[in-house]
This record gives C-alpha cells, structure tokens and sequence, in this order.
C-alpha cells in the first residue's frame, strides 16, 4: 500500500521502499533534515516529480500525516499523483484537490479528519471522470 502526505508543499509519495516528490515545493524544504539528498535543480522539472534518494545514513523514513493510502505503487503513482493533484499553469500541488481528498466529508473542516485515509478509490477512477471533477473544483473560487 502506498503512502502519500506532503512534504513543503508538494506531495510526498513512497511506494515500494522508493520515494517521490509530485509537484513544486511551495515552501522552502530542508530534504536533508527529511531524510533525503537535496535533488538536482535541473531534475526538478516544473509540475511533475523527481525520485528521491534516501540520505545513506537516514534511519527509517516517514511520511508525516495527513496521509492518503492508495493501492497504486511505483512510478505509475507519482504520474497518477501529477494528473489528479498538480496545476498545470504553476506546477504547485492544488490545497482545493488535496483537501477534497483527505476531507472529503467537509473540506474546510480538518479537524476530526483522520491520520490516515483510505484513498484506493483515487487510483481506480477514470481519468476523464476525475477531470470533470478536477475542472469544477478548480474553477470554483
């Protein structure tokens, strides 16, 4: 099972003992204190993801909730994670989708939501039915 949370602003995704980060940092981000060798400017690409290397010494690694579980793993992940969360204009991961997601119930409201949520059903919609959702909940102000 997949683990995805947010790492400054991006997302965070391990799968299968590999990890990736989806989308452009909003913040700045101390990898190393996080477990990971400071990725290349240049493999940063704007709005998609770069595999991340683990620091040698780094003890276990987690993903700090609030964390979505999905049943898709490897590479096929971080590509599904930029389709259904990234904004195609900024690169940045959308706050709207995210919380729609993990808050489902009630967005605004995070604070009864769990640690984890079981989002397999994330990984399983159709991609045109997700765009239509996508397009709506981007468009909304």
């Amino acid at each position: 099972m997949a683990r995805v949370g947010r790492l400054g602003g991006a997302i965070l995704a391990e799968t299968q003992g590999a990890y990736y980060l989806i989308g452009n940092t909003k913040a700045p981000c101390d990898f190393r204190a996080a477990g990971f060798e400071p990725p290349d400017e240049a493999s940063l690409v704007k709005g998609s993801y770069v595999r991340l290397e683990p620091l040698r010494d780094a003890s276990e690694i987690e993903v700090a909730p609030p964390v979505l579980l999905l049943d898709v793993e490897g590479e096929e992940l971080a590509k599904k994670l930029v389709h259904r969360f990234v904004i195609d204009r900024n690169g940045s991961v959308s706050e709207r989708l995210w919380r729609l997601v993990y808050s489902h119930d009630d967005p605004l409201d995070d604070a009864e939501a769990p640690v984890e949520r079981d989002a397999r059903w994330l990984g399983g919609i159709p991609e045109p039915i997700w765009q239509l959702v996508r397009d709506n909940v981007l468009r909304c102000l």
